[in-house]
């Protein structure tokens, strides 16, 4: 069984920074991607950020040159370094993981960016 726990979440003023982190407890981790997902309110959950095992990583164009996604050296777990917030960033972010046959998300950290 696979657990994760983000945390990092709060209220930062527009152009702020925030730091969320994502332990994943369990076994199994190998060729795995782990990634971000944030939903706004009355929007659908979106994709943020990924990377993968080999230490690749991807960003949705909204955050792109903003967010960084990073792994720990224990590989369990994942960052997600948010500079420049704007307002609009404002989201309940989700770390979620991708191994073989499993799709794993975390409970969800709120991220309020105020104006």
């Amino acid at each position: 069984q696979v657990h994760l726990v983000e945390s990092g979440g709060g209220l930062v003023q527009a152009g702020g920074s925030l730091r969320l982190s994502c332990a994943a407890s369990g076994s199994g981790f190998g060729a795995d991607t782990m990634a971000w997902y944030r939903q706004a309110p009355g929007k659908q959950r979106e994709w943020v950020a990924s990377i993968h095992s080999g230490g690749s990583a991807f960003y949705a164009d909204s955050v792109e040159g903003r967010f960084t996604i990073s792994r720990g050296n224990a590989r369990n777990t994942v960052y997600l370094q948010m500079n420049s917030l704007k307002p609009e960033d404002t989201a309940v972010y989700y770390c979620f993981l991708a191994v073989i046959g499993s799709n794993y998300w975390g409970q969800g950290t709120q991220v309020t960016v105020s104006s």
